[in-house]
């Protein structure tokens, strides 16, 4: 048998060789151990032409597999993965044809189901002449004696359950037997040791049994988890799923009926019961192709296919049991290039389902959120290849994203390729491939480091929207998503996915059509388990609650409108700090606090470390709002766990947001100079402006917070990169802001010559009112104290209002007109209220009547035309 390879490509689909290399680990060491001499240069290849049969594959990774041997044997060994060995479990004097084979935990027992091949002169081997199939179980630690189970004209698989590792108990097993005559029956096999060493089988000839399944047309075995699912088809199709536990105990925890073809079966089919290499394949010929797929998070999908004809489009259903519907997909097929395969390759990637025709399309299905078919990732042509496994080959899909090539009995572990899918995210001109694989790589990929920041600088590279979608949106809400769904799952029903409620253009190839599943029932202790039941019961229970809930997910952008009437209110003239705003504010310091100890090390961005009241309010009214939200539909996840589970969702929209930051400043090579207003911008700085600048518009548009100082950091560095004018046109059209510590920064760095003077006013006569006062006295001009003498007459002609009332309107409107210029009537005034006056920059002392008559005459002046600015 030639050398397997090691990594085989599916287009994105990494297929990892992880199992026994034949020409290797096996055929060497059936040499070494078992009687070769190494002048027999035969016995290699005479091995290699019998071939070593996969078999089984057992719950904790080990490889039954069956070899020929050269003096009319047939042998059974075990492969370990973990520790690459091989172990010799049981040698038949004979040539015998094993079709199913299964060794118990503590490797005491093999059941072994043994088929009679008819000779070329019609008769059977005389093993049992009038047995088709003889099933039997094996004393084997040490060799003791065989006990026969069955002997049927029909086939038989057999399969050990293996209990936890907690609950070894090592004198007792569990045998499950599957009959074609569709049945399944429970072996209980009680042992004893002898002699201290020989373990032997109690009562052989009075085996408790039990009848778990009949009448049934299709069965699975989820070894992983201990499951078996079978298909009984009557008045309908209905599924149903029985747990095995480590104490004896099993029974029936689902049932869900299924809208199947009346007669989707030629024969009774097993699916993940090991492979036999004896059955004949005919009458698997228009069978329905049908698995079952679960996950941790409590998913559950039913994927099922009829086999692919020439000149048809294939179409493929997934029954989403968490989402209570099932989706049909239509694939058009090129007529000019007919499928090599007729099956469909399925394969469980946890998160997706891929659904493969090698050569004509590859299919990512997004499991968690089906909605969308641009949320999944369909690739085809050149995309979707099938290299170095031929069109003949027999693939069987496997538990934890195993795959088993039958004839070359190699087992691979699939993984969707980082390098691949971001070469695709790179090259590829549509936005469903674009968003479909965004989200691949964030949702499925991540943490992997270098793949976000290989995804950070795709965004750099791409910053310009795209038509359909906004990709900065994109990555930061998917990340979100992930951080969420890692510490509950449910969360992925509330929590925001993506920016899109709805997809117009479609997908290329591919067409959906939706329907809604009938509600699985629950039998037994399904209501009381824990782990993947529990979640599943959740997911299913939740299905009506949240199809009757409008807009159960959380949308960052609704709470504009709230952003706003609280924006409002802080700058009000009345400051009164309402119970409401104290909670805002503690809500702040509670998310603070943690960005505060996250990464203090790897900090290169100069954020500057100011108050920003805005940022800071917004940051408390989201994680208010989104308490709201998360309490009104999964209050049972207890207050303490959502305040927590907010608190942090919150606090990684601003980790996020400065993890871009960092790596863009180190991409692009940026230092503190960038905080200087002196000189102008460098092309890198140009870039990472530009990128700032869509982060800011992404944030905006979703209502989400920034870290504080980031407007600061984004205004110095359109100073440095933008015309004067535009600029000017940014901070009036509220894309820049004008901060404190911009302006602060701006009159410390520029001289007061003529140009720097203009920039000076230009920025004075726009800031808002709250800053005005803060920043006039810090610039020593004449335009600074003109403006600081005529807030303070401002106020003081208020608060004479309030204090006087009527009195100036009663004077004669001729003084107004004839003697006040208004230099007179000021000086008046001022002189009367001088010792009264406070200065509002100087607390309890009083202004300068002078400089203020100064600066009257001279703005008096200007206006009568006496003089020039």
């Amino acid at each position: 048998m030639t050398q397997l390879v090691e990594d085989v490509l599916i287009a994105l689909l990494s297929l990892t060789d992880c199992s026994i290399d034949q020409s290797k680990d096996v055929i060497s060491i059936i040499l070494r151990k078992y009687g070769a001499s190494g002048s027999d240069r035969g016995l290699s290849s005479r091995i290699t032409e019998a071939g070593v049969k996969v078999v089984n594959i057992e719950r904790d990774g080990s490889i039954l597999y069956a070899w020929k041997g050269t003096s009319g044997t047939t042998n059974i060994g075990k492969y370990d993965p973990q520790i690459k060995q091989n172990k010799l479990l049981y040698t038949f004097d004979k040539e015998v044809c094993v079709s199913s084979t299964s060794v118990n935990k503590e490797e005491t027992l093999l059941a072994v189901s043994v088929v009679q091949k008819a000779k070329r002169d019609g008769h059977r081997e005389p093993l049992r002449p009038d047995s088709k199939c003889i099933t039997l179980l094996i004393e084997i630690h040490p060799l003791n004696n065989t006990k026969v189970l069955k002997a049927v004209d029909c086939r038989i698989r057999v399969q050990f359950l293996y209990p936890d590792v907690e609950k070894n108990r090592v004198h007792e097993s569990h045998l499950l037997l599957m009959s074609e005559d569709s049945y399944v029956e429970l072996f209980h096999i009680s042992l004893a040791t002898e002699e201290g060493y020989r373990v032997v089988i109690q009562n052989p000839n009075r085996l408790p049994k039990e009848k778990v399944a009949e009448d049934f047309t299709w069965a699975q075995w989820n070894v992983d988890t201990q499951r078996l699912f079978y298909l009984t088809v009557k008045e309908k199709s209905l599924l149903r799923c029985v747990q095995f536990y480590s104490d004896r105990i099993y029974e029936t925890l689902l049932e869900l009926s299924l809208d199947l073809p009346a007669s989707p079966f030629a024969s009774v089919r097993f699916i993940n019961f090991g492979y036999d290499h004896y059955k004949d394949e005919e009458e698997a010929d228009g069978s329905l192709n049908l698995v079952v797929f679960m996950s941790k998070a409590g998913s559950m999908c039913v994927c099922y296919c009829q086999p692919v004809c020439t000149g048809e489009d294939v179409a493929y259903t997934i029954a989403f049991v968490h989402r209570g519907c099932s989706k049909t997909y239509r694939v058009a097929m090129e007529r000019a290039a007919p499928p090599q395969r007729t099956d469909l390759v399925l394969i469980s990637l946890d998160y997706y389902i891929a659904v493969c025709l090698p050569g004509h399309f590859l299919h990512f299905i997004n499991i968690r959120q089906p909605d969308l078919l641009c949320h999944s990732l369909f690739l085809t042509g050149e995309d979707a290849r099938l290299c170095s496994l031929g069109p003949d080959s027999t693939i069987l899909s496997l538990p934890e994203a195993m795959l088993l090539e039958v004839q070359s009995g190699t087992l691979f572990k699939a993984t969707i390729s980082s390098s691949l899918l971001l070469e695709f995210l790179c090259r590829s001109r549509l936005d469903c491939h674009r968003l479909a694989a965004l989200h691949c790589a964030v949702t499925y990929l991540t943490p992997e480091t270098d793949v976000e920041l290989q995804i950070i600088h795709w965004l750099c590279e791409n910053v310009m929207s795209f038509d359909s979608f906004d990709q900065i949106q994109e990555f930061i809400l998917a990340s979100l998503y992930r951080r969420s769904r890692q510490q509950s799952f449910i969360l992925d029903r509330v929590l925001p996915y993506s920016s899109l409620s709805h997809w117009e253009e479609g997908v290329p190839g591919v067409t959906c059509s939706t329907e809604l599943l009938l509600e699985p029932v629950f039998r037994g202790k399904a209501k009381n388990l824990k782990g993947y039941w529990e979640e599943l019961h959740c997911n299913i229970d939740s299905i009506k609650y949240f199809e009757a809930v409008p807009n159960p997910r959380y949308k960052p952008a609704l709470i504009t409108r709230d952003w706003n009437r609280l924006w409002a209110e802080m700058n009000s003239d009345e400051k009164k700090p309402t119970s409401y705003l104290r909670n805002i504010q503690e809500n702040t310091k509670k998310v603070l606090s943690i960005v505060e100890t996250w990464h203090l090390d790897k900090r290169v961005v100069p954020l500057f470390q100011e108050e920003d009241f805005q940022q800071r309010a917004l940051i408390g009214l989201m994680v208010d709002k989104l308490r709201d939200h998360i309490n009104r539909h999964l209050n049972r996840l207890g207050k303490k766990r959502i305040d927590m589970l907010v608190v942090n969702y919150v606090a990684q929209v601003l980790e996020l947001t400065r993890h871009i930051l960092e790596t863009v400043w180190i991409k692009y090579n940026l230092s503190s100079n960038v905080l200087s207003v002196k000189e102008r911008g460098s092309s890198s700085e140009w870039a990472v402006f530009h990128l700032m600048s869509r982060i800011l518009e992404a944030a905006k548009s979703q209502c989400l917070p920034l870290p504080p100082g980031f407007n600061s950091l984004l205004t110095v560095l359109g100073m440095r990169c933008l015309p004067q004018h535009t600029f000017l046109q940014y901070i009036d059209h509220g894309i820049l802001q004008l901060t404190e510590p911009f302006v602060t920064r701006l009159l410390k760095d520029l001289d007061n010559s003529d140009k720097n003077e203009q920039m000076k006013f230009s920025i004075m006569k726009r800031l808002p009112e709250s800053l005005d006062q803060k920043i006039y006295q810090l610039w020593d001009h004449p335009i600074s104290s003109a403006c600081i003498a005529r807030n303070y007459v401002r106020n003081l002609f208020e608060k004479l209002g309030k204090k006087q009332g009527s009195s100036l309107r009663q004077r004669d409107h001729t003084f107004f007109q004839t003697e006040f210029l208004p230099l007179n009537y000021l000086t008046k005034t001022l002189s009367d209220v001088e010792d009264k006056a406070l200065n509002p920059f100087e607390e309890q002392e009083n202004v300068d009547a002078k400089f203020v008559e100064e600066i009257a005459l001279k703005q008096t002046s200007v206006l009568l035309g006496f003089e020039e600015t």
